[in-house]
């Protein structure tokens, strides 16, 4: 939480109230001109010395020499996930500190030998001064953050042949997205948190062969059906609802307060018998050393498909698009589906569908009369059960199966490949499309964006070909950061219109 007041009295009342009654408050302050690894590793080590951290930014007028204005050094600050509550502190410290007598006060090693007002302020009620900054195998945190938050562009190609074949103007986009402000969208399915753990690697155990790590940073991501409405969101949709379902825990508020901060109207339902999905990735290196999922799969009861159905009815009366972002764990029973469906049929919402196995579990056949499925090769041959054939073969089976208008079989890092139905003509239509981003940093929502996008475009009246290019940018400009952060129309757009690196 973050917030400007100059008043004592009432940012303590703040204070008060968010930390809602938890022990042992720790304050820290500064100016914080350009969050480093020093800083990091204080607050990292100020976090694990009590329940709550509060950090006061000194204010331009207390911090003379600082060379960014406070607003920007309180965003630094209020970004790192151990600060519970940073705010602008327009008051020496020693003033917060005697209002708020915080059970905890840190300093910076540097002031350890000094006397302070800080020091007297502390002692006057009986409060601990702790000093310190942490670890140095911290070091590495701001490169760490960079990496999570930077899109890598140099590495995103354009496919000249492509857009040659098919006629494509991509001075069109603007327009496209444009006209996707006016879309009204309702996304279906199950919600996820992606929580990354980055770890330092210490060694090899001298106890058994396994690999020793440190945790020095976690960072949780909207995930699922989830971010797939949030995408839909930060391209520019005008309304995005989002039915879904969590359990009673900390992990489901996070997600709904996630949800409501991207701007989508969210009808969650809570399962008692399920904790909120947590997928936990634990990194070292740029690599994923370990996933632990936090899950259970079983299907919702009829009571709470029955309430499903009803929300997502309430919210189709003036729904565009509609998408089924299924991860099977049991948000989707096929009961409802198959209403949902018929609901959409009735009323001419058009429908796209993606179906994400875990393991040996998941159908993406079970999505009919879509516009668009978009399964991975691996999903296509589990749901068809065919292992032999090749992909043109699979995709026209399972186009038979589901009725769907368009097929796109995604394959990793050798793009994906296009069974496109065509109106004018009685033959179904295949081609190939690469993978844009020749570097990516984190593959993890590069589907979500696909079909978003994609979806976004076919639904304002974009062909098909046109409209998988244009997801296919979206996709390469997700898997060239860290996480799954929902991309923004004018982010997607200065991309499209780079004239430079045509393969």
């Amino acid at each position: 939480m973050t917030g400007y007041n100059k008043d004592i009295d009432a940012i303590v009342k703040t204070i008060l109230s968010d930390a809602r009654g938890k022990k042992r408050i720790v304050f820290v302050s500064g100016t914080f001109n350009i969050v480093h690894p020093g800083h990091l590793r204080l607050l990292r080590f100020a976090s694990e010395c009590g329940d709550y951290l509060v950090v006061g930014v000194l204010s331009d007028e207390l911090a003379k020499s600082a060379q960014l204005k406070e607003q920007a050094r309180l965003e630094g600050v209020a970004a790192i996930n151990w600060v519970n509550h940073a705010f602008v502190l327009a008051s020496p410290p020693e003033d917060l500190i005697q209002a708020l007598q915080p059970a905890v006060v840190v300093m910076g090693n540097e002031h350890e030998h000094a006397v302070t007002p800080e020091l007297d302020a502390v002692h006057a009620y009986g409060g601990q001064v702790l000093f310190g900054s942490g670890d140095t195998t911290f070091s590495s945190l701001e490169l760490l953050r960079k990496e999570s938050e930077l899109i890598n562009h140099s590495s995103i190609i354009r496919p000249s042949a492509y857009i040659a074949n098919h006629s494509i103007d991509v001075g069109c986009f603007g327009s496209v997205l444009e006209k996707i402000q006016g879309l009204k969208v309702c996304v279906v399915g199950d919600i996820i948190v992606d929580e990354y753990i980055q770890c330092d690697p210490l060694g090899m155990s001298q106890e058994d062969p396994t690999i020793v790590v440190a945790p020095i940073m976690a960072n949780k991501f909207l995930g699922g059906a989830g971010i797939v409405a949030a995408h839909a969101r930060g391209l520019g949709a005008q309304k995005v609802s989002f039915v879904s379902v969590t359990g009673d825990d900390e992990v489901g508020r996070y997600a709904a307060d996630k949800l409501q901060e991207y701007g989508v109207t969210a009808s969650l339902l809570v399962d008692d018998s399920r904790p909120t999905t947590l997928k936990q990735r634990y990194r070292a290196g740029n690599k994923t050393l370990l996933r632990v999922n936090h899950l259970r799969q079983h299907k919702l009861s009829k009571p709470l498909q029955k309430k499903a159905l009803e929300r997502v009815k309430r919210v189709l009366g003036d729904a565009d698009l509609l998408i089924f972002s299924d991860f099977n764990y049991g948000a989707l029973p096929q009961e409802l589906v198959d209403q949902i469906t018929q609901e959409c049929t009735r009323r001419g919402i058009m429908m796209v569908a993606d179906s994400q196995s875990s393991s040996q579990i998941g159908d993406v056949s079970r999505f009919t009369h879509t516009a668009l499925l978009t399964p991975t090769e691996r999903e296509a041959r589990l749901a068809l059960g065919n292992y032999d054939d090749g992909l043109v073969v699979l995709a026209e089976a399972l186009r038979k199966k589901t009725h769907a208008q368009n097929i796109v079989i995604t394959l990793g890092a050798e793009g994906l490949l296009l069974h496109v139905g065509d109106p004018n003509q009685a033959e179904w239509l295949t081609d190939r499309l690469a993978a844009l981003n020749t570097s990516p940093k984190d593959t993890a929502g590069a589907g979500d964006c696909l079909l978003v996008c994609t979806a976004l475009a076919m639904a304002v009246g974009r062909p098909i070909w046109e409209s998988i290019y244009l997801g296919s940018i979206a996709a390469a400009c997700q898997v060239g950061r860290i996480g799954n952060i929902p991309l923004s129309a004018t982010e997607l757009l200065v991309e499209v219109n780079k004239s430079n690196d045509y393969s």
